[in-house]
């Protein structure tokens, strides 16, 4: 048959892994770099003057994710490309590792997972993204594929990938613990259910791993997170800060500080967004029919951080992508939920909903990006801020010296745009009533309430454009002088003329 012929070649992976890079890499800086990861980039600047990154137990991610972008900006630059590239890279590996689930749950689920991963909406926009959340995707990944290979096959490179994903996953943000209780509590939930409707093959493997090995797995694990918490040896205060975070972390999660939610909101945003993942997750209330160890643990373990993620106040768009990767094999699983009559049927059904979520995927990655009413386009800047960073970062390309141009930001919450000017010399940050001495600048970006009282001490020319940063933010005002920035405005008068001197 076709399918079985399908299914047996091997350059269907390729096509998969082809497919999942060129939609992360393609147009990579076509949105600017969000409030994080301009907050990120912010961290990489001061490790690069410190020579380490000062964990702190209140900021809630991880050391290990800096220390990344850390190494892709030294050897790449201070660059849009190379602080989104470490991510991209790990996103590509996520749909890469969803293949290594073969044995587990078998050839066409696996692939049909990948395929998923590769197309989904989410998955691409946030793989195109510098935050930490991709990572957790790939080390739960790692940690449950460790698991499941334990309990089928008992050897050693499974104990590694175990060991690995649980040591990434405490590297990489505080909400690890909620997938290590998930992956524990889906065990006896799995146990019950196998004694409801019982599963072929469903008795652990015979361990081929020695105590050895488990020492040298646990050793590198333990080694790792101490390098990186210490600061590479420099902040050894910052070990103490893998259990003085939940205080602080489980306070924001129950409050939300402006991030809170109803119970319902990822159901909304896969609603709109990710229609495999929702009938993977329709399909978990079948999961009793699943015949695969591995799938039953999937489904239930799923679920359980959805139950979580859900109860939790404090949600942010980005965060979906860390607990609804199983339901992308449930999805996949539906060809062994069904009668051999409807399986055609079936493919059609999967292909359809793949198609309509690649066509959602282009949507959202290429033309809405930055559009506010996008949900998952979330505290995302405004292309407005090309106004000011397109003209400014092309001058001091063809000439060094416009790095020393002076620039007043007088607004407050400026990110990105302390890590996108950050080789500037002269860029001065001013908040609430605080004011540079001489107005007078290359350029001025004021926020909307204090326009007036600049431009009364402004003496030179300049052109002038609106500029909003993000959204729920007051507008601003730009200002670019007229003498330095006058060849990208040909033809156009100067906007606002000062007093002059005297």
């Amino acid at each position: 048959m076709w399918k079985m012929a399908l299914a047996e070649t091997a350059w269907v992976p390729w096509l998969i892994l082809g497919l999942s890079i060129f939609l992360r890499f393609f147009l990579l800086d076509i949105k600017p770099p969000h409030f994080d990861e301009g907050i990120n980039g912010w961290f990489v600047d001061q490790m690069m003057k410190n020579g380490f990154y000062r964990y702190d137990p209140t900021n809630y991610h991880g050391p290990l994710h800096f220390y990344v972008l850390l190494l892709s900006e030294s050897l790449f630059g201070r660059n849009l490309w190379a602080l989104r590239l470490p991510v991209v890279l790990i996103s590509i590996g996520s749909v890469w590792l969803c293949l290594k689930f073969e044995p587990l749950v078998g050839r066409t689920v696996s692939r049909v997972a990948a395929l998923a991963m590769a197309v989904s909406p989410g998955f691409v926009f946030y793989g195109r993204y510098s935050i930490h959340e991709v990572w957790l995707v790939l080390f739960s990944m790692m940690f449950i594929l460790g698991l499941l290979g334990l309990w089928k096959f008992g050897t050693t490179n499974y104990l590694w990938w175990a060991g690995m994903g649980a040591a990434g996953m405490i590297l990489t943000k505080e909400t690890y613990i909620i997938h290590f209780v998930c992956a524990a509590v889906a065990v006896p939930v799995l146990m019950l259910s196998h004694a409801l409707n019982r599963i072929p093959d469903a008795r652990p493997a015979r361990q081929t791993w020695t105590y050895l090995d488990l020492v040298m797995v646990v050793g590198v694990g333990v080694a790792a997170i101490v390098f990186f918490y210490s600061g590479t040896f420099f902040n050894w205060g910052g070990v103490k800060g893998l259990y003085q975070a939940y205080k602080a972390w489980s306070q924001t999660g129950q409050a939300g500080h402006g991030h809170e939610k109803p119970w319902y909101y990822w159901l909304e945003l896969i609603k709109r967004y990710e229609i495999p993942i929702g009938a993977g997750l329709l399909l978990c209330l079948f999961c009793q029919e699943l015949k695969n160890f591995s799938l039953r643990y999937l489904a239930i373990y799923g679920v359980g951080t959805l139950a979580v993620y859900t109860y939790v106040k404090y949600k942010t768009p980005w965060c979906i992508i860390s607990f609804v990767w199983p339901f992308l094999f449930i999805f996949g699983a539906a060809i062994l939920l069904v009668r051999p009559k409807y399986l055609r049927a079936t493919y059609v059904a999967i292909g359809i909903l793949l198609a309509i979520s690649l066509g959602s995927s282009i949507r959202l990655n290429y033309f809405r990006c930055t559009t506010d009413n996008e949900p998952y386009v979330y505290v995302q800047t405004y292309n407005d801020i090309f106004k000011l960073t397109e003209p400014l970062l092309r001058l001091a390309k063809r000439d060094p010296a416009y790095y020393h141009l002076t620039g007043h930001i007088i607004r407050s919450s400026t990110y990105p745009l302390p890590w996108i000017l950050g080789d500037f010399t002269h860029i001065g940050y001013y908040e609430h009533a605080n004011m540079p001495q001489n107005l007078d600048a290359a350029f001025l970006l004021v926020e909307q309430d204090k326009i007036k009282q600049v431009e009364s001490k402004l003496q030179n020319a300049y052109y002038t454009e609106p500029l909003t940063i993000r959204s729920a933010q007051d507008p601003s005002k730009l200002y670019l002088s007229a003498e330095i920035f006058k060849e990208f405005f040909p033809g156009r008068s100067p906007d606002f003329v000062g007093k002059g001197p005297g």
